[in-house]
């Protein structure tokens, strides 16, 4: 009896012994080190090719609209500091005005017609890549300006330069293009610039009307003045109804 006990419970220990001897597979060093650095890597290459471009905002107008455009780049020439920027500028605009900028000098281009046909920005100090650069320009749309504006720009860097003027062409995805053009949309004129123009007016009229009415400090001493006589008044009748009683 006390055998077969024995034999028994020493069975038992020999199955354990035998399934916690069974070894686990586990994922190499290396394999989860090369997959940590593969993630990282994507991390900060996705945002660099999403960024990787010369963009211009806003990139929407409407029709007969005026606004500031700015162009703005966050990277050089294969990590070559950036020198100048030169924009050509399209047809349909009725006025260019770029925006004077100490970090940049500017030299502006004007076709036979006496309009501006491109401006170069030169740098003062170029920008190192990976930090953002940024110039800008007011400009005026006709009513008849097309609803596409592009703008190509050629980026000049300290080493080589890159032509950013490739435009999308029908059901092409823009974002697909290597070297993309900056392109603003233009809307449809809505017709309501007029009344738009006159109740802003209307507006700025009531608040000048109201910040001189708050300039002028008459109306507020005058007031000041008759509450405190009106309340010496009332402590006079107090005191004098007081000696009567």
């Amino acid at each position: 009896m006390r055998s077969s006990l024995f034999t028994s419970s020493s069975s038992a220990s020999h199955s354990s012994a035998d399934r916690s001897s069974v070894p686990r597979r586990r994922l190499p060093r290396r394999t989860l080190a090369a997959g940590a650095v593969t993630g990282a890597l994507l991390a900060i290459a996705v945002p660099a090719m999403a960024s990787a471009h010369v963009t211009v905002s806003p990139d929407e107008l409407a029709a007969g609209d005026h606004g500031v455009l700015t162009f703005a780049f966050s990277h050089g020439c294969e990590e070559s500091p950036t020198t100048s920027l030169r924009i050509t500028m399209p047809d349909g605009l009725a006025s260019v005005a770029p925006t004077v900028d100490s970090d940049w000098s500017i030299d502006v281009e004007r076709g036979d017609d006496g309009l501006v046909s491109a401006v170069t920005y030169t740098a003062v100090t170029p920008v190192p890549n990976g930090l953002r650069g940024a110039v800008s320009m007011g400009i005026g749309l006709d009513e008849d300006t097309p609803e596409t504006l592009a703008f190509p720009v050629v980026q000049t860097c300290e080493t080589g330069s890159t032509e950013w003027t490739q435009l999308a062409e029908d059901g092409e995805d823009p974002h697909s293009l290597d070297a993309p053009a900056p392109v603003v949309h233009v809307a449809a004129a809505s017709g309501d610039h007029a009344e738009h123009g006159t109740a802003t007016g209307a507006v700025n009229a009531e608040t000048d009307s109201d910040d001189d009415a708050a300039a002028d400090p008459t109306p507020v001493v005058l007031g000041s003045a008759g509450l405190v006589a009106g309340l010496a008044a009332l402590v006079v009748s107090v005191m004098a109804y007081r000696r009567k009683a």
